[in-house]
């Protein structure tokens, strides 16, 4: 079988109006849209420059360590007796995610245009670390926005990220979570759009910031399809990832889109469950709607007010999603689902008592999924799972969830 790429009808998008089919474009004050042009005109010719990615790469791999391996979890795969699993492993990043490879990025992007301060939302704090990282290496200030809840539940990695430099704001309006964090980023870059350069976390945003974050993490996809084709001298039967605003999702999947015997999954937060309305699934129980500068599936009511979010894991309590996984859904080549607070917890204490691995609550969704694909499958059939972070910053949450399961036990 040739496995070489085509080109794909997908390369060609975002259109000229950063549109994937209907969805991304930019919903922005006026106020904004100088410095998204200039953001999007810096970004085409500087992405071109050999210096750029000549310093990029070089702190890929020389600070934060890629490429990070696959590994196979043969303990899970002969419990789950079925299709074998691997696990690509984005914990072993340097800061303990995916988000690295996309902080580096756009901080190196920003430094490059001349800007001298960096602000920033985050869920989890990995996005947080992960930038506070990137602006003490590459010498830059740094100002993060979190939402007093998420603050709470993530409070190990509040306090890496004013080890780091950074200054951390915590935001106290609405449902205290990443959605409330990504307003006040917004309301701070219309005040200081001459200086400041808004790095957006997630494949989210006005037009050019999914297409930035896609091109940033596809990182993740071109070494799994390389190293799949190396050890095993074929691809992955499915790859399976969790999809909040959806940047680890997309960065894996971007190099098999045009693989058609290549399954490609995207979990989302399943919370309580899908019938509780306490859950942060657009895709799968949402509408669109146009929320912080592009059109996505959102979770909003029938007046389009967006309806607060829940989920046991801070990085995928969002009530929208990256506009190219909206298109990819409407385009039916991925196939989006959930898993539930309950499932994302027990994948969690598996994984970590069978293969030694503490995967992050965001990763442990893609795992529950998973576990229920594996049993329905042949051992000759391989499933990737993109561990996209690991657990240490969770596990005040899972302690604190597993007490008030057990107080809640007859």
């Amino acid at each position: 079988m040739n496995y070489s790429k085509t080109n794909s009808t997908n390369d060609l998008f975002p259109d000229n109006l950063g549109r994937f089919g209907n969805y991304g474009g930019r919903f922005v004050p006026e106020t904004l849209m100088s410095a998204i042009n200039e953001l999007e005109k810096n970004y085409m010719e500087i992405k071109q420059s050999i210096e750029f990615n000549k310093e990029l790469q070089t702190l890929l791999s020389e600070y934060v360590g890629r490429p990070t391996p696959i590994t196979q979890a043969k303990n899970l795969t002969k419990q789950w007796n079925g299709a074998s699993i691997f696990l690509k492993r984005e914990d072993l990043a340097h800061t303990g995610a995916h988000k690295i490879n996309n902080a580096l990025g756009q901080v190196l992007l920003a430094k490059t245009m001349g800007k001298t301060r960096i602000i920033a939302e985050t869920g989890a704090g990995q996005h947080g670390v992960a930038i506070a990282t990137a602006c003490s290496v590459l010498n830059m200030e740094c100002v993060i926005y979190m939402g007093s809840e998420d603050i709470r539940r993530q409070s190990s990695n509040v306090f890496r990220m004013q080890l780091l430099g950074a200054q951390v704001k915590s935001v106290d309006s609405g449902s205290r979570t990443l959605k409330d964090a990504i307003n006040e980023c917004m309301r701070d870059w219309v005040a200081n759009v001459k200086s400041t350069f808004y790095a957006i976390g997630s494949a989210v945003g006005p037009h050019p910031y999914p297409l930035i974050v896609k091109d940033f993490q596809s990182v993740i996809g071109k070494e799994s399809r390389i190293q799949f084709l190396e050890n095993f001298g074929r691809l992955p039967d499915y790859v399976i990832a969790c999809v909040g605003g959806g940047s680890n999702a997309i960065g894996i999947f971007q190099e098999f889109i045009d693989d058609v015997s290549v399954n490609l999954i995207g979990v989302e937060a399943g919370g309580k469950g899908l019938e509780s309305n306490q859950h942060a699934a657009p895709l799968s129980a949402g509408r669109p709607g146009v929320l912080h500068g592009s059109l996505s599936y959102l979770m909003q009511d029938e007046n389009g007010q967006i309806l607060e979010t829940h989920s046991v894991s801070a990085g995928l309590d969002y009530p929208g999603v990256g506009p190219e996984h909206s298109y990819l859904k409407d385009l039916g080549r991925v196939k989006y689902t959930t898993c539930t607070d309950e499932e994302a917890i027990q994948s969690f204490l598996l994984l970590s008592k069978m293969e030694g691995i503490i995967p992050a609550l965001e990763s442990s969704h893609a795992l529950g999924y998973a576990e229920k694909l594996a049993r329905t499958l042949d051992r000759d059939q391989l499933i990737l799972v993109n561990l996209s972070g690991r657990g240490d910053k969770d596990i005040d949450e899972v302690l604190r969830y597993l007490d008030i399961s057990n107080s809640n036990k007859p």
